[in-house]
């Protein structure tokens, strides 16, 4: 089975290549992936074509994630190197356009995507309770890994020069600078208080994905990218001073990874005592499991949770009648 898409259209049951009589089906080509397939088999197809269906889903996610770091990251570049004066005379942006920067980030992404997860703790929230293939687990991860070190890698190039201004000389590479591609708590956080941030924050946002995919809303396609865009904002907005709001491991490991490699060291890795682990990681990837969790055991009932499976109305063999409810 495969997971809800952010672009959904409530009038059929295809989600993402995979049928369901209570998944709703998005009205975007690499959601309707079997139909795709079928037709190019009955009127045939070459290699190109058929590599080209086969990893439609890892490129998507690789140039989300990959967009999402450019635009978002990069926007965390432009306000902290403009609003020093040996960079630019006059700020080129603030807290507000962070997070406005964040939002339209996410929603052109997930656009790009077309309704991928880009984001590790979607995919394994989704596999672990909406059915998501486990042996596509694999794959998302390291695209979306993947793209988010080549858009850290991009924005990176981009800003390059600024940063050599920034740190006060060509090639300082110092946790300075290294703030504006990766996320570190506030001086005032101890640990538990980040990891505890990080937690709510990715929970928030897998609360807000969930309601938008969920099909008793009846949200709209073209409305999608509109909510997830309220979503990354709200959060950032509300949540996001203390820790950075990263609540997306792959966005803050794949840039780490790159920083590292281009003279910023270990030191990325080791700062607050392993922080880039416990919090934008592990946190983040409990929030999500978390979240999915409540939302499913009180809200969702559709037949792809693993709470309806567990706890759900059972069939009968002929699936003629449902039997008494109970544990299956």
């Amino acid at each position: 089975m495969a997971s809800q898409s952010y672009f959904s259209d409530h009038s059929t049951s295809k989600v993402k290549g995979h049928t369901h009589e209570h998944i709703e089906a998005v009205a975007t080509p690499r959601y309707s992936h079997d139909s795709i397939v079928i037709h190019r088999l009955s009127h045939g197809e070459n290699a190109f074509t058929r590599l080209k269906s086969a990893y439609s889903e890892y490129a998507g996610e690789f140039l989300g994630t990959m967009v999402l770091c450019i635009l978002g990251i990069g926007v965390n570049c432009q306000v902290t190197f403009s609003n020093d004066p040996n960079v630019a005379g006059t700020p080129a942006g603030n807290w507000t356009t962070s997070t406005l920067g964040w939002g339209a980030a996410f929603a052109i992404a997930a656009w790009l995507s077309r309704g991928g997860h880009i984001n590790p703790a979607v995919t394994l929230a989704f596999a672990a309770w909406r059915g998501f293939s486990w042996k596509k687990v694999p794959g998302y991860i390291a695209a979306q890994l993947f793209g988010a070190f080549v858009g850290g890698a991009i924005v990176y190039g981009n800003y390059m020069h600024a940063i050599d201004v920034f740190e006060g000389g060509h090639g300082i590479r110092t946790l300075k600078s290294a703030g504006a591609l990766v996320t570190f708590p506030a001086s005032f956080m101890p640990p538990a208080a980040a990891f505890f941030s990080e937690f709510l924050g990715s929970a928030m946002l897998l609360f807000g994905i969930l309601v938008l995919t969920d099909k008793r809303n009846a949200v709209p396609a073209w409305f999608a990218p509109v909510g997830l865009f309220l979503t990354l904002f709200g959060i950032a907005a509300s949540l996001g001073f203390e820790t950075g709001c990263n609540l997306n491991p792959a966005r803050d490991l794949g840039p780490r990874v790159l920083l590292a490699m281009v003279g910023y060291g270990g030191q990325v890795f080791s700062a607050k005592n392993q922080y880039w682990l416990w919090c934008p990681v592990i946190a983040g990837l409990l929030g999500a499991q978390a979240a999915t969790l409540v939302y499913d055991l009180f809200l969702y009932d559709g037949t792809d949770s693993l709470i309806y499976k567990m706890f759900g109305p059972r069939r009968s063999s002929d699936d003629s009648a449902p039997s008494t409810p109970g544990m299956v």
